[in-house]
């Protein structure tokens, strides 16, 4: 039996939680005060909410959506062009509003698309979301006048006169911008999950046939979350569009649509915070790692394919398992296992690493000499001593985590078992 501690009338830990988030996205920017700093910032806010957003279908409902960059995108192609309205005098919107008009037309598509796609569930759902997916996709290169073709759709967000000195020229204007409407939209989101509405829907993700038989219409309740989750993933594009002034096709690409489902899972699809955590991972990747390797996409399905295999419930997951042990007061217990772990898990990646980099240089840089610098070390891949070194030292880092991971298995399961047991003597009392 779950033990849930509130203090009334107020929730004294909810309050906390949302203070410190609140202050977080107030003092981020004047902590990373860098111009890179602001604007992985401001993405990470955009990606916070597209990911939650996407997370009501995937988490929520349970329903599996190859599709959701269409919403994000078509409402950044009607924000930008509602922002395109207003710069020429034809519209008095503020800018400050613009993302409304985002989630309005995310909204009025999801009701469109999603009276057709909701009518099935599963992997029907899924295969009719990735045909909407292609055909928005197809139609943003046919239709040119309103996608702009290849070069997209451009606009300016500074617009009118300024308003107590603000003009949204400065990109930590934009930040304040997609701050506030980041808080909003999560505590919204979080709202939801509280409502009846948000219940029924984890009611119909878990057992459909038994909701049906109390009296409810399935198809209706997963219509009803996709067109909330079209509205916010609306807002997204909209606040997308201010922050880079264009929008082109690849906005309601297949790519962008895989990159939420991954991070979304990545960051613990189960869990609400979960894909807060995948939004940020979402800006590091597409941001920092891009720029590290060329070969970040294979490290990120690499990682993917770890996260399926050995924590299916994401990062949230591996969190919420380490604060259960915790509350027990033996978290202690397994604080040098952990370090062995990571000890031995960064050896493997260092030379497996090696090996990666010195196939992408044959491949792709072979004209730039053999040299090849890798973490301040100098690897020379058409060499065999450099390929002997990263197999030996990927090779041996394997060896130790295994007998470290079989080690910690066997110290992690037998503080499950104490703490079941504990768990089992405080309800008997």
């Amino acid at each position: 039996m779950k033990q849930y501690y509130e203090f009334k009338p107020l929730n004294v830990g909810r309050w906390l939680v949302w203070s410190l988030f609140a202050l977080v996205l107030l003092v981020a920017p004047l902590v990373f005060s860098s111009n890179l700093s602001v604007t992985m910032l401001t993405q990470m806010g955009i990606a916070i909410i597209a990911c939650l957003s996407y997370n009501i279908l995937l988490g929520q409902g349970g329903m599996l959506s190859f599709g959701h960059a269409v919403y994000t995108g078509l409402g950044s192609y009607l924000a930008i062009h509602a922002l395109n309205w207003a710069s020429g005098g034809g519209w008095p919107i503020p800018v400050s509003l613009i993302p409304l008009v985002g989630g309005l037309a995310g909204l009025f598509f999801a009701v469109l698309f999603g009276y057709v796609t909701t009518k099935k569930a599963g992997t029907p759902f899924a295969m009719i979301t990735l045909g909407m997916a292609e055909l928005v996709f197809a139609m943003s290169l046919m239709f040119s006048e309103f996608f702009g073709g290849e070069a997209g759709v451009s606009g300016n967000r500074v617009v009118g006169d300024p308003f107590m000195g603000i003009t949204f020229g400065p990109p930590v204007q934009v930040y304040y911008l997609i701050a506030v409407y980041t808080f909003v939209c999560v505590a919204l989101m979080f709202a939801f999950t509280r409502t009846p509405l948000g219940r029924i829907l984890n009611a119909v993700r878990d057992n459909p046939e038994r909701v049906e038989f109390i009296g409810y219409n399935t198809q209706k309740v997963r219509y009803l979350a996709f067109m909330i989750a079209g509205f916010f993933a609306g807002i997204a594009g909209g606040l997308g569009a201010i922050n880079f002034e264009i929008v082109t096709a690849e906005v309601v690409g297949a790519a962008r649509s895989g990159g939420y489902l991954l991070f979304t899972f990545l960051g613990g699809a189960t869990f609400f915070f979960g894909p807060i955590i995948g939004g940020v991972l979402m800006v590091l990747a597409a941001v920092l790692l891009s720029e590290l390797t060329k070969a970040w996409l294979l490290y990120l399905g690499l990682i993917f394919l770890f996260m399926v295999m050995y924590a299916p419930g994401g990062i949230a997951s591996l969190i919420m398992m380490n604060l259960r042990v915790a509350s027990f007061g033996r978290l202690r217990e397994v604080w040098v296992a952990y370090l062995a772990l990571g000890v031995t898990a960064l050896v493997v990646l260092l030379g497996a690493g090696s090996m990666v980099e010195m196939i992408y240089h044959l491949k792709l840089d072979a004209a730039m000499g053999d040299e090849l610098r890798y973490l301040g070390m100098t690897l020379h891949p058409s060499q065999v001593g450099s390929w002997f070194g990263s197999v030996f030292v990927t090779l041996t880092g394997l060896g130790i985590f295994e007998l470290a991971r079989r080690q910690f298995l066997q110290q992690w399961s037998a503080i499950q078992t104490d703490i079941e047991k504990e768990i089992k003597r405080r309800e008997t009392q």
